[in-house]
């Protein structure tokens, strides 16, 4: 992972790092992969310890709500006083909520396990986001993409690992799976090691300071739209992600095996929407990604709850490619809206995201136990109306000037 870098910028090196983009999306893959087992298994958790949906959605509360606390406050404190080493830290924090996963007795150890992972993307996400960005060479939109594919890869790879190796072998089988964790740490303490050398390589260096050009009112507004953005496309994909397998198998008949190869399926879609979302964006402007994703699924949302097995299936890829395509876009969008603010930016997001995916979970279990889980898919086909919000979003998607001098950091 030693990756030769001189003296450069501090977000816009003069040529992209790829081994270190490759590293933090590997690590991202491997998160992912551990993190998404633990809704992968809520059937074999529901019969073995004999759960309620709410007490499955609490579960993904916790998780979500864990990172979505700490995520911002760690990039806020890390914008100002990197830490480059605490990647690895997170890893490490996600190892030992797979162990607990794998061992609990009891449903408040899951809810610990559960609550180890969350405090592992919280760590994560943050710092990783920033290196993607500082080992991008100015094309942050293609880089922010490569690296969240990997998480989605994870994502998706999570629930088909599960059904072939968890559902047949056991849940003390999840346990092999902190092996991928150890892999990450390796890997995270040798990207920390670039990071910790960029630093230094740029210490004192001077950088122009980017002006926006727009009020703080109007900036703020901004962010609260694309807030709203987020939270209406993880409203929905928790409904995918936590009660997916159980709509499918209530509605036709299916097993957990086959419930959760359809799951990957939706996950996969997802990866590749988030890949091309971020050079397209690159190219065409984040705005009009946002503007045709969160929009653009709509009638797809409409027509999922009444479709056959096979168009389900068709509907949930579609779904899945052109709602994960948005959020590249939003975080680089974001990001250009409050410069020298990486880490807190994406902690935001990615840890509103996780906040606004658990307590829709939480929220989307009681009313499965009040309505049917038919009923859920419903009502969340509605959630996409909301991206007429992005009307109120500046049009221009990179209003930056330059205004002054500050320290590089």
């Amino acid at each position: 992972m030693a990756v030769r870098q001189g003296v450069v910028g501090s977000e816009s090196p003069e040529r992209a790092a790829y081994l270190v983009i490759m590293g933090v999306s590997l690590c991202h893959f491997l998160n992912d992969v551990m993190q998404s087992l633990l809704a992968a298994i809520y059937p074999l958790l529901r019969e073995e310890f004999s759960l309620d949906f709410w007490q499955i959605g609490l579960l993904t509360l916790v998780f979500q709500v864990t990172a979505s606390l700490l995520q911002p406050l760690i990039g806020l404190y890390t914008d100002k006083r990197p830490v480059p080493q605490s990647l690895p830290v997170g890893m490490g924090s996600t190892l030992c909520g797979i162990l607990l996963l794998a061992t609990a007795s009891s449903y408040p150890l899951l809810l610990l396990g559960a609550a180890l992972i969350g405090i592992g993307s919280a760590v994560f996400h943050p710092e990783a986001s920033r290196v993607a960005r500082l080992a991008s060479g100015g094309k942050y939109g293609a880089a922010q993409s490569f690296f969240q594919v990997g998480g989605n890869a994870g994502s998706a790879t999570g629930p088909l690992l599960a059904a072939f190796i968890v559902v047949p072998l056991g849940r003390p089988s999840i346990a092999w799976f902190s092996l991928g964790a150890l892999l990450g740490m390796v890997i995270l303490s040798q990207v920390g090691a670039w990071y910790g050398r960029y630093r230094k390589a740029n210490k004192g260096r001077v950088v122009p300071k980017v002006e926006t050009g727009l009020s703080k009112r109007r900036v703020s507004m901004a962010i609260v739209v694309l807030a709203v953005l987020v939270a209406t496309k993880n409203f929905y994909t928790a409904g995918i992600n936590s009660y997916y397998t159980f709509f499918l198998i209530e509605k036709f008949g299916l097993t957990t095996q086959e419930s959760q190869t359809m799951l990957f399926l939706f996950l996969g879609a997802m990866a590749v929407g988030v890949v091309s979302g971020g050079p397209i964006g690159d190219r065409l402007g984040p705005l009009v990604v946002i503007w045709v994703s969160i929009l653009g699924v709509l009638p797809f949302t409409l027509l999922l709850p009444y479709a056959d097995l096979f168009w389900t299936g068709v509907l949930s890829v579609c779904i899945g490619i052109i709602l994960a395509s948005a959020f590249p876009a939003i975080i680089v969008y974001a990001q250009e809206l409050v410069p020298g603010r990486v880490g807190m930016i994406a902690g935001l997001f990615f840890g509103f995201a996780f906040g606004m995916g658990g307590l829709a979970a939480a929220a989307l279990g009681f009313l499965a136990d009040a309505r049917g889980i038919e009923f859920v898919y419903q009502v969340c086909a509605f959630l996409p109306i909301l991206g007429v919000l992005t009307i109120f979003l500046p049009r221009r998607s990179r209003p930056g000037r330059q205004v002054a001098a500050g320290p590089a950091r």
